[in-house]
């Protein structure tokens, strides 16, 4: 039993919760299945691998990037309260579940591809990390409401198996329309905020103008260039935001913000000055890096999975991380990042003022990590169906999200609840408190109410997949009407026809992607071997 569970604990920890090892092996499968040589499978694999190694990378110059904003504008404002990290969250609660969260998340990950392969939901979900994430929340919800390990694997590994299947399904069509084809889906637990996002901006920018499309004064037009728009924006924030904190602070803390991950002090007021500058640029490049890690992957990816779609899940789908829809609307990821920090600082004040006096709720600070990522993403989400209007109020609407959903799951963490830092991402958040709720039922009680969630759940999406996805329903085609012009990041008027995954007598509208953005090729033809 002993060796069993160190090898479940292996295949998790050493392999299946690191999303570039998962992604290299499941290429290496496309492209044996495809038939080629040993040396396109290895080049094929390695390169997939790197792909998402640069993406590591770069989330992680932003995590650094970031983090001495952050102690900035806690001290500027003066707020205390709980930092949304699943990092550290799941870090914490590996030392005391570890074995169940191994068993739980090998028996989600099979439970996900069975499904995918005898239900509509042709879904495969790649991000190992946020599997690992999702597997760590259950696994902590069910043993703190006192279910025994062999119900918090079993019930939770359904349930994790289902929800890998049933959240790309939801966003889909806006996924669509983001990527104007079938060939990838969205595979993070951000997804509330990015079919919220899409909504919204289907509601408030029917006219709006799309964020890829801003005209800008000669003398601006440097700024076309996201990755020196996306430093320059963040200079600016990092040295009004510095300068804020050294009129609060003094000095002698305010030199010290930059010691933060092993960096050093700032000797002198010129020297305070200059670090923000550095922070902000390095922000640029880690925007850049992992833009770079999302083409990388997507031109190996893509062409493999056509060989997995083929013999193990016939039609699937690849469901990515967050960022695989950055490179098609550059603009609305700053946009987005930037009006859900706003909405995590509006949620913050309702928090203090409202509902932490009123219901005890935490107060969660806005993290920047999770509002860029999520918010990013929402902001290509809001844009695809709304433009700048969209990106704006959709991502803002995820800023609240994310600030009031982890406030409500602290209250079904038990112990862990009492920590300094929860899960911040939407579906960890609603789909959390949902089941911690439920499994305080009773033993009885509370495994029959998480089936009854997870059945509905699985129904849901399977009829949402039939009458709305596959029939090929456009978020934004009141939008396409409206504005039927081509431009550069605009509509496109060409007929969705190109996109083979829908049946040839349906239409469908499509952002165009701007210049560089990946673009999947098209699956083979039925005749192809």
């Amino acid at each position: 039993m002993h060796g069993l569970i160190s090898l479940a604990t292996f295949l998790v920890n050493e392999i299946l919760s690191q999303p570039a090892y998962l992604v290299g092996l499941l290429t290496a499968a496309g492209l044996i299945a495809l038939k080629k040589s040993a040396g396109q499978i290895v080049g094929g694999a390695i390169k997939a691998t790197l792909g998402f190694l640069l993406i590591g990378a770069g989330a992680g110059l932003v995590v650094s990037a970031l983090a001495p904003l952050g102690g900035m504008i806690q001290g500027a404002t003066g707020a205390h309260g709980v930092i949304p990290t699943n990092e550290a969250i799941v870090g914490i609660a590996q030392a005391k579940f570890g074995a169940r969260v191994a068993w739980l998340m090998i028996l989600g990950f099979a439970v996900a591809l069975l499904l995918a392969r005898f239900t509509p939901l042709r879904y495969v979900f790649l991000t190992g990390h946020h599997i690992l994430f999702m597997a760590t929340l259950l696994t902590m919800v069910l043993a703190t409401s006192g279910q025994t390990s062999v119900i918090v694997v079993l019930v939770g590994g359904l349930l994790l198996g289902i929800l890998l299947v049933v959240l790309p399904a939801f966003a889909h069509p806006w996924t669509k329309r983001v990527t104007g084809n079938n060939s990838i889906a969205i595979g993070h637990f951000g997804t509330a905020g990015y079919v919220l996002s899409g909504a919204a901006g289907r509601l408030v920018g029917k006219r709006s103008r799309s964020t890829e499309d801003m005209k800008l004064p000669e003398g601006l037009r440097f700024l076309r260039d996201s990755m020196v728009a996306t430093a320059l924006s963040m200079v600016l924030i990092y040295v009004i935001m510095s300068l804020v904190y050294l009129a609060k602070a003094g000095r002698a803390t305010a030199f010290k913000a930059f010691a933060t991950g092993g960096g050093t002090p700032a000797a002198d007021l010129g020297n305070y000055a200059m670090h923000s500058v550095m922070q902000g640029l390095q922000f640029g490049i880690a925007v850049a890096v992992i833009l770079f890690g999302v083409r990388t992957i997507l031109a190996e990816l893509v062409p493999a999975f056509q060989g997995i779609a083929g013999r193990l899940v016939p039609g699937a789908v690849p469901a990515l991380d967050a960022p695989i829809v950055f490179p098609y609307a550059q603009n609305a990821v700053l946009i987005g990042f930037l009006a859900s920090f706003v909405g995590g600082l509006v949620g913050l004040g309702v928090l203090t003022w409202a509902f932490h006096p009123a219901f005890g709720l935490a107060l969660v600070l806005p993290g920047l990590v999770p509002h860029f990522f999520t918010g990013g993403a929402a902001g290509v989400y809001g844009n695809a169906t709304g433009g700048r209007r969209g990106a704006v109020v959709g991502a803002f609407l995820n800023g609240l999200l994310i600030t009031f959903l982890p406030a409500l799951l602290l209250k079904v963490m038990g112990a862990f609840g009492k920590e300094n830092t929860t899960f911040g991402d939407a579906d960890f958040g609603w789909f959390g408190t949902l089941i911690g709720n439920a499994a305080k039922a009773g033993s009885t009680g509370g495994i029959v109410l998480m089936l009854v969630i997870g059945g509905v759940l699985l129904g849901a999406a399977v009829l949402f997949q039939k009458r709305v996805v596959d029939t090929g329903w456009d978020p934004g085609a009141a939008r396409d009407a409206l504005r039927p012009e081509t431009s550069s990041g605009g509509i496109s008027s060409e007929p969705s026809g190109a996109d083979t995954a829908l049946p040839a007598s349906r239409t469908y509208g499509k952002i165009a992607p701007p210049s560089g953005a990946p673009t999947p090729p098209p699956p083979p033809s039925p005749e192809a071997d």
